[in-house]
């Protein structure tokens, strides 16, 4: 099975989940959004592995239009029930986060949340969402952070790729840097959120079920443990 399917069947499996998780964090994430990332409200905004939208709602009232990619239909297709009802500015189209559909420069603010590390290649995303976003523009990019000792990232990697197939590897915050570095991207502000997780209801969202739960029960950093994540706004001069 390719990375591609394995995201594919992770996330058409627990869509509804997905769905349920997401849209009750929008209050939150439009604060986040407002505070951080201050939109004007005439930007063409692009949501980079959209899913169920989330990002996209949250953005939508505070920009002209937003387009959200995915690689998953069903996650799609619930993004698009919800869109219909409250959002009329938002667009949800298929497509691959590493080789984006859209012509060079075509937005103002380029955003991902939570992808990263489901991307097999996160270089080829991070520069694919450099590529589409105009000179002035922005880029938004909010990922949980990989450990700064490499020991401890690596036990943790092998924690999520038990729980979740569609698990690549996180990255650090320096990791992150040096992609922005090695694309022209100039850091305009950033901050880091800690916050607790309860082991259950994680496994609970992957569908993580059987020996699989059992596996990565057992590899989990603690119950609950601390999660960090990186909230980075850059800027294409």
């Amino acid at each position: 099975m390719s990375h591609d399917d394995a995201v594919r069947a992770r996330f058409a499996a627990n869509a509804d989940r997905v769905a349920e998780a997401s849209l009750r964090r929008l209050g939150g994430l439009e604060r986040s959004i407002l505070e951080l990332v201050e939109p004007r409200g005439d930007e063409l905004a692009l949501d980079v592995g959209t899913g169920t939208g989330p990002l996209a709602f949250a953005l939508a009232p505070h920009v002209r239009s937003v387009v959200g990619v995915d690689l998953v239909p069903e996650l799609l297709e619930r993004g698009r029930a919800y869109a219909e009802r409250r959002h009329e500015n938002v667009e949800l189209v298929e497509g691959d986060v590493t080789r984006l559909p859209f012509a060079s420069a075509s937005f103002d603010l380029v955003c991902e949340r939570a992808v990263l590390h489901h991307t097999a290649r996160p270089e080829l995303m991070l520069a694919e969402m450099a590529r589409v976003t105009r000179s002035g523009g922005r880029l938004l990019v909010v990922d949980q952070l990989a450990p700064m000792d490499p020991l401890t990232a690596i036990e943790l990697d092998r924690f999520e790729r038990t729980r979740d197939a569609s698990h690549s590897r996180l990255l650090s915050d320096g990791d992150l840097r040096a992609l922005f570095e090695a694309n022209g991207l100039v850091l305009a502000r950033s901050r880091v959120d800690v916050h607790e997780r309860a082991l259950g209801p994680y496994l609970d969202l992957a569908g993580c079920e059987g020996a699989a739960r059992e596996a990565a029960t057992a590899l989990a950093p603690a119950d609950p443990y601390l999660v960090e994540t990186g909230w980075y706004v850059v800027r294409k001069p």
